[in-house]
């Protein structure tokens, strides 16, 4: 062994990895996992987006650009599970400045496409991720249209959903997620929600301190109408620049006054058209 070289325990021990692995369950519960993405260190380099299509083995969207911008994905879909969004903003003052962002699913707390799914193949797994069993589905399409991030997608292939498993399998083994790991400015990081929250949180402090004072945090807390997301943002203009809704609305909240209404005025409409009728005999 050559002397100049140091021990592989060494080696190892030098570049410890970014979270704590995870315990095994039947030892005591687990953390949620969940992921903070920082869009002011995000280059653009869509490091995340081919690690993330190379460990899952999930399909090329082809080479030909959107138009739009330097993107040739365009959003989340069945077979993009990382989307890295470029947008370009103009001020008013004639300087133009790009806005970078790195997409995902949001493993929100209440998930309607969980809710959604008739057969149960959407679940919360033992690090609480939103996890889609393809196994299960059969492909009705009610997780799509449910999610109002427009996260999930169905396959033309095998007819089933496809969205993020936040590595599932790599977690498993005590490995963060692909996208998390390649990342090269520590944009995407992954570990225990609420230690990620507190570290989002000084984030924005340390950032309004330097002057960059519209530096936000979105998903980190509930929404009016929407749980928090396990997988949040750090922004510095409004969602709608990011593609995000500036208040998501969950689609089975408030469904029974929905309901109460729909049924009152179908009663109301009845008794005039049997008022009519009556009239005209």
């Amino acid at each position: 062994m050559n002397p100049l070289t140091p021990p592989l325990d060494v080696l190892l021990n030098a570049f410890p990895p970014r979270y704590t692995p995870v315990p095994d369950p039947e030892d005591e519960p687990t953390a949620r996992m969940g992921f903070f993405t920082d869009t002011t260190l995000c280059i653009g380099c869509k490091a995340c987006e081919v690690a993330c299509k190379q460990w899952n083995q999930l399909p090329s969207d082809g080479l030909d650009f959107t138009g739009n911008s330097y993107d040739n994905t365009g959003h989340l879909s069945q077979s993009t599970w990382r989307h890295v969004a470029f947008k370009e903003r103009h001020s008013e003052d004639g300087t133009s400045r790009w806005l970078m962002m790195s997409d995902v699913c949001k493993h929100c707390e209440e998930a309607p496409c969980l809710q959604a799914c008739p057969t149960g193949s959407l679940i919360y797994n033992e690090f609480g991720d939103v996890y889609l069993q393809n196994d299960i589905c059969n492909g009705c399409g009610y997780c799509v249209v449910a999610c109002p991030f427009g996260v999930l997608g169905r396959s033309d292939e095998d007819g089933h959903a496809h969205k993020c498993t936040m590595c599932y399998d790599r977690q498993s083994d005590g490995m963060e997620p692909a996208c998390a790991k390649v990342c090269p400015t520590n944009s995407i990081q992954f570990g225990p929600v609420e230690e990620l929250r507190e570290q989002a949180k000084k984030r924005v402090e340390q950032l309004q301190e330097r002057g960059r004072e519209s530096a936000y945090l979105y998903g980190a807390d509930a929404f009016e109408e929407y749980s928090s997301l396990n997988a949040f943002f750090l922004l510095e203009d409004h969602p709608n620049h990011y593609n995000l809704p500036e208040q998501p609305k969950h689609p089975f909240k408030g469904q029974g006054v929905r309901y109460a209404v729909g049924i009152a005025a179908g009663v109301a409409l009845s008794a005039v058209s049997a008022l009519f009728l009556a009239r005209e005999d």
